[in-house]
C-alpha cells in the first residue's frame, strides 16, 4: 500500500507527504536519510524536526541513511506482530529516497565499492517496498529536469535517480507530482495503451 511523492526542489512535495500521512493513520514513523553534511544540512533538519513536533501528530523518528530496507522490514514484523493484538499500524513516511541514493552513491565512490553493490542495495529496497503491508508514503525528487550535470557522479545521480524513481511508482498504488504547493496523482491520470 505504497505511495511516492515527487516533485522538485521546495515544490512542497514534504508537505504533502506529512500531511497525506496524518490522514491515513493516528500516528507515524518518519525515516530520514539525510546525513548533516555541514552547517546548514543541519539547520533544514532541524527544521524539518521542529515542524514535525508542531504538527500536532504523533511522529516517531528513525534516521538512518542506508538501511531503510532493513529498517521496513523491522517495522513489518513488529507491525504484523501489533495487529494480532489489535493495534492500528502507523503510516511510515521515508523522506527522502533520492537522498538515501546519494547516500549509496557517495559510500560506493569513497570505498571503492563494487559497480553491483548499487543495485544490490536498490532491489533490496524495492522487495522491501513492494512486500510491505502497511501505509507508507516515499518521498523522491524529479532530478531529471533541470542541466545536465557537468561531472560523472552527477550525471551518474541524476540517472540512478531516474532510474530508481521509475521503478518504485511502478510498485506504488499511487503517485503524486507535487509542482508549487500543488499535488496531482499521475497513475489515475497516466496514458494508457490500450487508448489507442
Amino acid at each position: 500500500m505504497a505511495v511516492l511523492v515527487t516533485g522538485g526542489t521546495r515544490s512542497g512535495k514534504s508537505s504533502f507527504a506529512e500531511q497525506y500521512a496524518m490522514r491515513v493513520a493516528a500516528s507515524g514513523i518518519y525515516i530520514a536519510t539525510c546525513q548533516p553534511y555541514d552547517e546548514e544540512m543541519s539547520k533544514r533538519i532541524g527544521k524539518h524536526q521542529s515542524d514535525r513536533d508542531d504538527s500536532g501528530f504523533s511522529w516517531e523518528t528513525i534516521e538512518d541513511a542506508y538501511a531503510a530496507a532493513d529498517v521496513l522490514r523491522q517495522l513489518e514484523k513488529k507491525f504484523f506482530v501489533e495487529a494480532q493484538q489489535g493495534k492500528e499500524s502507523p503510516v511510515v513516511l521515508l523522506d527522502c529516497l533520492t537522498l538515501w541514493l546519494t547516500n549509496w552513491l557517495m559510500q560506493i565512490e569513497q570505498q571503492s565499492l563494487t559497480d553491483d553493490r548499487l543495485e544490490i542495495e536498490i532491489m533490496k529496497l524495492l522487495e522491501a517496498i513492494h512486500s510491505y503491508p502497511y501505509p507508507l508514503i516515499i518521498v523522491t525528487n524529479e532530478v531529471g529536469d533541470g542541466i545536465v550535470p557537468a561531472y560523472a557522479l552527477g550525471r551518474l545521480f541524476r540517472d540512478e535517480a531516474g532510474r530508481l524513481n521509475q521503478r518504485v511508482a511502478a510498485i506504488c498504488e499511487r503517485v503524486f507530482l507535487v509542482t508549487a504547493g500543488i499535488p496531482i496523482e499521475l497513475k489515475s491520470q497516466a496514458f494508457r495503451w490500450d487508448q489507442l
